[in-house]
């Protein structure tokens, strides 16, 4: 019954199912233990000049720090600004924390463009007006707040195309389950690709994932 369950909240919140119990990708990266294990800072951080990407990436970091549980759960979070506890969170919050520190609120930005755009949103979930604890927090939302936005940019397989503080979403098992993250300045030389920041199930890590499921979605908002 608990398994029945469970399920059902995973298709409701449409975040990720798979997020839990996901122990694929090693332990925990944070920057100092990185350098260690053949990843670096990528020296092209350099030639960013935009300050909202450099305040994403910082953020991004922070939360590999801080963000150490993952939860699928619904919170009545204040508005705007709005957030839940900082220790955990699902892999929209990463986007979302990351994003507000460069002075962007999603969940003002998301909301206020789909109490005027209702219909252009998924109805995924039975919704007949908005919510500000919730919508911002799924991932076809974002995704479908960032393509009206005009941040889209190709949805490819050249490492080449995807820059620090870009957002990437995927597709897991190809039945809609779905996922995003945040492309970091951390390079792996021996992948030659940038690492993930994203939380999976297991709380905020930096990981080498870019190609690891189906891109549906590559977005460069700044």
């Amino acid at each position: 019954m608990r398994s029945v369950i469970t399920v059902l909240l995973c298709l409701c919140f449409v975040f990720l199912p798979a997020c839990q119990g996901d122990d694929t990708a090693g332990t925990r990266e944070t920057l100092t233990e990185s350098y260690s294990s053949g990843i670096r800072e990528h020296p092209k951080l350099v030639e960013i000049e935009s300050d909202a990407i450099r305040k994403i990436l910082e953020n991004a970091h922070e939360q590999t720090k801080l963000t150490t549980g993952y939860t699928q759960d619904y919170y009545s979070i204040s508005y705007p600004n709005g957030d839940i506890p900082i220790e955990t969170g699902a892999c929209t919050d990463v986007i979302i924390r990351a994003f507000r520190n460069a002075g962007v609120d999603l969940q003002k930005q998301v909301h206020e463009d789909m109490a005027g755009n209702f219909g252009s949103y998924p109805k995924k979930w039975g919704m007949t007006k908005t919510d500000t604890n919730i919508d911002h927090r799924r991932v076809p939302n974002l995704k479908t707040y960032f393509e009206r936005r005009g941040t889209a940019r190709p949805v490819t397989t050249d490492t080449n195309d995807y820059e620090p503080g870009d957002v990437v979403s995927w597709d897991l098992d190809g039945n809609g389950m779905t996922h995003i993250g945040i492309v970091s300045n951390l390079w792996n030389d021996r992948t030659k690709r940038y690492l993930i920041i994203h939380n999976i199930g297991r709380g905020t890590r930096a990981e080498d994932r870019l190609f690891e499921w189906k891109v549906t979605g590559h977005f460069r908002f700044f």
